[in-house]
């Protein structure tokens, strides 16, 4: 074992901030349970990373389908090894130089939802296709549109809350139960005592079965769920029933899983995870498809209003027959006109987001059909997270759409939430229950149709994060990500597994072997693609270092810009504090009177630098600081100028740069006293003292923050900024501060409102590869600036005594 990975072993033990928060799964509720139940097991410091080099393919199963629920069958082998290892085998520390007994466990299994039922055994279709609720599932059967949905989140909410008997809002009926129970590996194992699941594939009938035979046994079924509850437990699945023939018999539990052949995996707290990647990405396209009513993809449709006509509920959404008896779907309150659709879409044409932040989303959306295609997991998750909350404000403007817009908010804020990096228990106890409330809200808006079952397991994600931790050490985009470098390996077509075991033998030897290489860049000694420049970092002032990206030009500056980048530079160094107190002292004595703040501040901008120069003869004479004297003496007029930096993980492009790309990576925040600070990147700058002192500075044109001018926030409170108003601090005026220190820049992406033209909305960003382990700043404070496109004091649903507007009566549906 390699000395340093052995090293890095102990951070869980050693290296982890404790503070109560949630930052690694080692701070989550089940790995704590396991440690207190196992203590043998968990007095041994050492634990592995999740990273995609500790990955190990066990095994490659062959063939072109998956084995489904006879995957136990490939399993067997690996829980033989898991109970080994349990067991325990000699193994030698190199970081100690001790030979140790190595042992291992496995907390969890981390798959998408299919791949769920394969291995927990619980069937995730159907009736009861919730693995969390079990057989308390609440799911109802649309005749209509033939399938199951899941609704009843009233169960969550308190026993006397007033939503509970509020019967025409909902599904018609009280709701006096309570929240399912999760079962417990015990119960589980109780359960499954009795399944005998066979393993091999059922050899199926070569002769296909015609649409009469179809027809005919559908309708017979149709037949048999009418007199069983509506038919929501007749059969499992409608696909399943029409190409298996299944039976009308509930299966609740298909088999028991192989992993409890392992000693602890039945008091394990969490078995399985919710993968959110999935669960986000098909709660993304329920929302895009019925708010852009995308055929195929929309949730309201004619046989959702027949569902609707059939439960008895929301009339006013009902079918209408005209006088040439065609049907009409009158527009719900989440309907949108062809105008509303194509400002919608014209928000994600116009996108364009930082360098590495996201995929070109505008290449999927077509304005004259309507529609947005193609759209991958990450894309989702950047909609979610950030931009269809924009979109939604820009489009969905009428007072009927008002709730809607709210409540699709209030979920989006939730993702939010529940993906960042630290999570605060408290916090997640506040999404908790405002979940409850957004699907109540939704259930109150949208169709039964609408809650698949992707959307009702976000009820479940909380308590899931409570136990394992933040969710990007349990979803699967590192796993989709290593299963598209498994498949980069194929060469041969014919034989894609030898050539995926050949590529991975190799892939494992140069691992092993760059562990020893020194002067060699590897895979992990390569600096990422936003790595700052170490080289002499210590003689840049104010931790203003960077990488200089594109040709660095030597330039004479003029001498306004030098009198107001070098005064900047003296107001915000710590060094330069004690001479402006004295500075401040001398010009106090010579007005003999009291001076208020704004006289003060004109005399440092105005007299301060002139002042500190005459002082230089003294401060020589005293021996002062070797890079005070430098600050004193003054720049160089001439000065290096770029067109790209990288600072702080962020890679920052000039305004005049990026204008042909489809990037953009201008946007400039900072936090100062008088007040957060919007701008766009227009130069960069190197100013050089004497002994070799530097700072790099960024010239921007500032939005003027000032209240009506080129700052407001909506209804919703969101910011907006103005750049077609007059800017502040343009450098015009000798006063004028366009400059800023390079490390206080903070990147900032803005989208153009397309109904209030010259208004921007701001979207903040957060650096990739960093995380908050426990420093100085406050967690609150980091979430407070990097969560403005969803205002933390967005209204929640309390007032529910006021009924929502379920039909438009501002529009008639559009002619397609």
């Amino acid at each position: 074992m390699n000395d340093k990975t052995a090293k890095e072993m102990r951070w869980h033990d050693i290296g982890r901030t404790k503070d109560g928060n949630l930052r690694h799964p080692a701070d989550g509720g089940a790995w704590k349970a396991f440690d207190v139940r196992y203590r043998d097991f968990s007095s041994d410091p050492r634990s592995v990373c999740m990273k995609q080099e500790s990955f190990i393919l066990s095994m490659i199963i062959p063939g072109g389908k998956g084995p489904g629920n006879d995957i136990d069958v490939y399993l067997r082998p690996l829980i033989e090894e898991l109970k080994l290892l349990w067991d325990g085998v000699d193994s030698y520390d190199a970081f100690s130089k001790k030979r140790f007994k190595l042992q291992a466990s496995l907390l969890w299994t981390v798959s998408d939802f299919p791949a769920y039922a394969n291995l927990s055994g619980w069937s995730t279709k159907g009736r009861v296709a919730c693995p969390v609720c079990g057989k308390s599932t609440h799911s109802e059967w649309l005749t209509h549109g033939k399938k199951f949905c899941y609704i009843g989140h009233r169960r969550w909410l308190e026993p006397n809350h007033i939503s509970r008997s509020q019967m025409d809002r909902f599904d018609g009926t009280i709701e006096e139960g309570g929240p399912p129970s999760v079962l417990t590996g015990s119960e589980i194992l109780k359960q499954t005592s009795g399944t005998n699941f066979i393993y091999g594939k059922s050899t199926k009938s070569c002769k296909k079965r015609t649409i009469d035979d179809v027809d005919s046994s559908m309708h017979s079924s149709l037949h048999a769920m009418e007199d069983t509850c509506d038919g929501s437990s007749a059969f499992n699945d409608t696909h399943d029933f029409i190409e298996e023939n299944i039976d009308a018999e509930q299966q609740f539990w298909k088999k028991r899983s192989i992993f409890f052949d392992l000693p602890y995996w039945e008091h394990n707290l969490l078995r399985h995870n919710l993968d959110v990647m999935h669960i986000e990405k098909n709660v993304c396209d329920n929302i895009l498809g019925t708010l852009l009513n995308i055929d195929g993809k929309s949730k309201d449709n004619e046989n959702s209003r027949k569902d609707l006509m059939k439960k008895g509920i929301r009339h006013e959404l009902h079918l209408i027959e005209q006088p040439n008896k065609k049907l009409y779907l009158p527009p719900a309150c989440y309907t949108m006109s062809n105008v509303e659709k194509r400002n919608f879409l014209q928000v994600l044409k116009d996108l364009k987001v930082p360098d590495g932040y996201a995929s070109n989303i505008s290449r999927g959306v077509s304005l004259k059909d309507r529609r947005i295609l193609n759209l991958k997991s990450h894309d989702a998750h950047i909609l979610m997270q950030d931009i269809l909350p924009i979109a939604l404000r820009v489009s969905m403007t009428s007072r009927a759409q008002s709730r809607v817009v709210k409540a699709l908010y209030d979920f989006c804020s939730f993702f939010k939430g529940l993906c960042a990096k630290v999570l605060d228990l408290s916090e997640l106890e506040e999404l908790e229950c405002q979940i409850v409330l957004t699907l109540c809200e939704l259930e109150q808006l949208f169709p039964p149709s609408f809650f698949t079952i992707m959307v009702h397991l976000t009820i479940h994600l909380i308590s899931e994060a409570k136990l394992g931790g933040p969710v990007h050490y349990r979803w699967m985009y590192p796993v989709e990500r290593y299963l598209m470098r498994l498949k980069s390996y194929v060469r041969n077509k014919a034989q894609p597994e030898g050539s995926i075991a050949e590529g991975y033998i190799k892939d494992e030897c140069i691992t092993f072997c760059s562990r020893y290489f020194e002067g060699v860049e590897t895979s992990f000694n390569r600096p990422p693609r936003n790595n700052e420049n170490t080289y002499r970092l210590d003689m840049y002032m104010l931790n203003s270092g960077g990488r200089k990206l594109g040709k660095v030009e030597d330039v004479e500056l003029d001498s306004k810009s030098l009198a107001q980048a070098h005064r900047y530079v003296l107001l915000n160094h710590p060094k330069i504090q004690p001479l402006r107190g004295r500075f401040m002292d001398e010009m106090q004595a010579l007005r003999n009177e009291r001076m208020d703040k704004k006289i003060m501040e004109k005399l440092l901008v105005e007299e301060f630098s002139c002042w500190l120069h005459q002082k230089a003869p003294l401060l020589k004479k005293n021996k002062s600081d070797e890079e005070v004297l430098s600050l004193v003496v003054g720049p160089s007029t001439h000065v290096k100028m770029c067109k790209g930096f990288i600072t702080n993980g962020f890679r920052f492009l000039t305004k005049r740069r990026e204008e042909f790309r489809k990037t953009q990576n201008s946007g400039v925040f900072v936090q100062a006293v008088g007040g957060n600070y919007y701008g766009k990147l227009t130069e960069i700058i190197e100013l050089e003292y004497s002994c070799n002192y530097k700072v790099v500075l960024f010239r921007c044109g500032w939005v003027d923050i000032r209240p009506s001018r080129g700052l407001k926030k909506d209804k919703y409170g969101f910011p907006l900024v103005n750049f077609s108003k007059p800017l502040a601090h343009t450098g015009e005026a000798l006063k004028d501060d366009p400059f800023i220190i390079s490390s206080q820049a903070r990147q900032v992406f803005y989208i153009e409102d397309v109904k209030d033209v010259g208004w921007s909305h701001v979207i903040m960003t957060k650096p990739r590869d960093t995380y908050d382990m426990g420093s100085n700043i406050s967690t609150n404070d980091e979430d407070e600036v990097y969560t403005q496109c969803i205002p933390s004091d967005l209204p929640v649903f309390d007032d529910v005594s006021v009924p929502p507007r379920l039909r438009r009566i501002d529009m008639e549906i559009d002619d397609e």
